[in-house]
């Protein structure tokens, strides 16, 4: 390792301990030379991969637009950042250990929405909208049935999921005319 200070290439490893998120080595060194100390950090060597977007455009994963999107998705509901931070770290992950050089939007996009559809109704439907791009209050209308119908018997309503389908249908009927 090169010293920053005299630029000679003999130093010595004094220390070596797991640096945050057990992701790097941190190293503590002594220049031979000049004895001076300084530190460097070693991690393994990450496979960057590309995202392929709807128009065929190629461009550089990037974990902070995802970490945005469910931000954006999730606020003001009851979902920590650590929730959406292991989601992200662990889909990256994945796609690392694939090996694969180009991932589609779309895989990155579905399951993301799967995710929020496990963790919180609203932010799911929140996602959606603008995921699916809605053309139309009766589509928009037709994902929250399908919602209700699903998870009718897991979610805390407040009325009878039947109920909520019906009034939404009725919504949905008015907006046809």
């Amino acid at each position: 390792m090169k010293c920053p200070f005299c630029s000679s290439l003999d130093s010595k490893v004094i220390d070596s301990r797991l640096a945050k998120e057990d992701t790097s080595i941190r190293r503590r060194r002594e220049c031979l030379s000049c004895k001076s100390r300084f530190t460097t950090y070693e991690r393994v060597e990450e496979v960057e991969f590309l995202v392929i977007k709807k128009g065929g455009v190629r461009e550089p994963f990037d974990r902070n637009k995802i970490i945005a999107g469910m931000i954006k998705a999730c606020e003001k509901r009851p979902i920590s950042m650590e929730v959406i931070e292991n989601f992200v770290s662990d889909l990256e992950k994945e796609f690392q250990e694939r090996g694969d050089r180009e991932v589609d939007s779309s895989e990155i996009g579905e399951r993301v929405i799967n995710k929020l559809y496990e963790i919180d109704e609203v932010a799911y439907v929140r996602f959606a909208s603008v995921y699916r791009s809605f053309k139309d209050v009766n589509q928009f209308l037709s994902e929250l049935t399908d919602l209700l119908k699903e998870k009718g018997g897991q979610m805390k309503l407040r009325g009878k999921p039947d109920s909520l389908i019906n009034s939404l249908s009725l919504i949905k009927d008015k907006t046809k005319k």
